[in-house]
């Protein structure tokens, strides 16, 4: 956590702030290693302190050993104020684009001056160091393998939802904390929907099935996409598969450390375009992937972000026809020094059940 505090301060001196103040859970716990899902942190350039109750004053004291633990009594923003005052800050950074409007009006008490941190510590975490690398690739692994299991199940006559749910159950077997986001499944003309989550509709013979997923593990997310067939598929949708399928794998292929984000998105879109389905990948090729499931860096036509090592970014090309269906595949990628690694690596053949 050192470094990271060390990056913060830099911070601090780049804006000329006395201290900063960090409210939301995954900075609190970015910058601190406390897990807790109640409490703040006030840095300045003399100190770090953890304010929290009652309930997590040991775990914070284990979790946090380089910030100071206070606990408060009063309410939470109460002891914050106080402590400002204490130390005496004039000018104090805050997230902005987390806070909501009422905090922000009790916070902008007294002596001190609020300034903007806009999204430094976002920008900050893009970079992954060794243990989130872990924590990712061992959260990558959990997927792979839910994929794996569910190919040996799924079978016409089940529910998107029966297949969500033994999916799920078998990643927190796995051992996922909880799932990244809520789990798509999109079976037969439902591919279509970029973010179809599962529904009631029974998968039939001849159904391409996309599924997206992904599982927290020690706080970090996965995010995969993959899309099979239950009996054998249309033509056109055998070609949209390999379509998607070029476009996914030239891009991963492609993607390496001083590439802007929206040159890799071009690389996938224009194979895409080319084979003449351009409308129908409407959405960006990717998004960081980290404590959050989409956070920086972007990779899509609008990202002039160059990529840098330990950044860890998806790859998910798709085409939707609407009343046809639809194919996605997204890999979990970490920019090297060289090029890129994959933290997904389960098949991407066209599997037919």
């Amino acid at each position: 956590m050192e470094n990271r505090i060390s990056k913060i301060k830099v911070v601090m001196k780049k804006k000329q702030l006395d201290g900063i103040i960090v409210l939301s859970d995954l900075n609190r716990r970015y910058l601190s290693g406390f897990k807790g899902t109640s409490g703040a942190l006030l840095i300045t350039h003399d100190q770090n302190l953890l304010i929290t109750d009652f309930r997590y004053i040991e775990q914070a004291t284990k979790q946090a050993p380089q910030f100071k633990i206070i606990q408060h009594t009063k309410p939470l923003y109460e002891e914050l104020l106080y402590q400002i005052d204490k130390a005496n800050l004039s000018h104090v950074g805050f997230e902005s684009h987390l806070v909501s409007y009422d905090t922000f009006l009790t916070l902008d008490k007294g002596k001190h001056d609020l300034i903007s941190l806009d999204d430094e510590i976002e920008l900050i975490r893009m970079v992954k160091d060794e243990s989130e690398i872990k924590a990712i690739d061992k959260a990558a692994q959990i997927v792979d393998e839910a994929y794996q299991y569910i190919l040996k199940i799924v079978e016409p006559g089940m529910t998107e939802i029966d297949v969500k749910a033994h999916l799920e159950s078998k990643m927190l077997h796995l051992g996922s904390e909880k799932t990244s986001f809520d789990t798509i499944v999109a079976s037969g003309y439902r591919g279509a929907l970029p973010h179809g989550l599962a529904s009631n509709k029974v998968i039939e013979r001849g159904d391409m099935v996309t599924l997206d997923f992904g599982a927290y593990y020690d706080g970090y997310a996965s995010d995969i996409t993959r899309t099979f067939a239950v009996g054998e598929p249309s033509a056109q949708m055998k070609e949209i598969y390999e379509i998607v399928l070029e476009s996914q794998m030239t891009a991963v292929n492609q993607i390496r450390p001083g590439i802007t984000g929206k040159e890799v998105d071009s690389i996938a879109r224009n194979i895409i375009e080319a084979a003449g389905y351009g409308k129908h990948f409407g959405h960006s090729l990717g998004h960081g992937v980290g404590l959050n499931v989409h956070e920086y860096p972007n990779v899509s036509p609008k990202s002039d972000t160059v990529l840098e090592p330990n950044h860890v970014v998806t790859i998910e090309p798709g085409i939707y026809v609407e009343g046809l269906g639809g194919v996605r595949i997204e890999d979990d990628i970490l920019i090297t020094e060289n090029g890129s690694r994959r933290f997904t690596n389960c098949t991407k053949d066209l599997i037919i059940l």
